[in-house]
């Protein structure tokens, strides 16, 4: 049965000598792999830079429900991005969190929210003028509201201490150490209390913002799976430096 979906492009792994195996986010499916045929060739009805990373699409498709390789009749973007292909620094955005998503969302059914969060924030990082530096902060923080593990925003002068694991401040460090200083903390805090006002400006230095980065990482991976660390990461650095 044919169904119409948006989707959105999380990695691709070239297949046989002309087709592409793509794992896709849809709206209506969730996570899915789908197999494209013939989408390297010079003559492609479909071409491979269709696919991307986090470019949005519209499709048509065959589903199973029963999983495996599903398969795709049509596939155009959505709305092809004007500004992020030409703009270093928004395509190294692209690429760490096209790296976060891949590792962190593996939903194989529909979740409309963070469809919509996602799809929607996507857009606005294309556009946004100017881009806000800490707009891959804001973004990630806020995904882990749709994820489960958003941290509880309690900070005060007595809970001034991050704590990984519990997701919130606390007075005192925890029995373990994964937790940040009160300084880092405020850091944290002020990412949090901005949300989700993706324009908002922290006024953070080069160097907070490489310490929220590294917070959220370990954040990250303490509360999703298999996280580990990201390629993306070092070439983000090197770009907003």
């Amino acid at each position: 049965m044919l169904h119409k979906t948006r989707g959105i492009i999380f990695h691709t792994t070239e297949y046989s000598e002309t087709s592409l195996i793509a794992r896709i986010y849809t709206e209506l499916f969730g996570l899915q792999s789908y197999i494209i045929n013939s989408v390297r060739k010079k003559n492609a009805r479909v071409k491979a830079h269709t696919f991307q990373p986090l470019t949005p699409v519209d499709m048509v498709v065959y589903h199973k429900e029963k999983g495996g390789l599903q398969r795709i009749a049509e596939v155009i973007p959505c709305r092809p991005f004007r500004n992020t292909p030409f703009d270093l620094k928004r395509s190294s955005m692209v690429l760490f969190l096209n790296e976060v998503l891949y590792k962190s969302v593996k939903e194989e059914e529909p979740n409309q929210i963070l469809f919509d969060y996602l799809f929607h924030s996507l857009e606005l990082l294309d556009v946004q003028s100017p881009l806000n530096t800490d707009f891959h902060l804001f973004f990630c923080f806020q995904l882990s509201k749709y994820l489960g593990f958003f941290p509880s925003n309690n900070f005060s002068q007595v809970n001034n201490i991050f704590d990984f694991r519990d997701g919130g401040f606390r007075n005192e460090p925890p029995p373990h150490p994964f937790y940040t200083e009160p300084s880092d903390s405020l850091l944290v805090y002020r990412i949090l209390s901005s949300l989700p006002d993706f324009q908002a400006q922290t006024g953070f230095t080069t160097a907070d913002r490489k310490k929220v980065l590294h917070i959220l990482l370990e954040y990250f991976s303490i509360h999703v799976e298999g996280f580990g660390n990201l390629r993306s990461l070092k070439i983000l650095e090197q770009i907003w430096d």
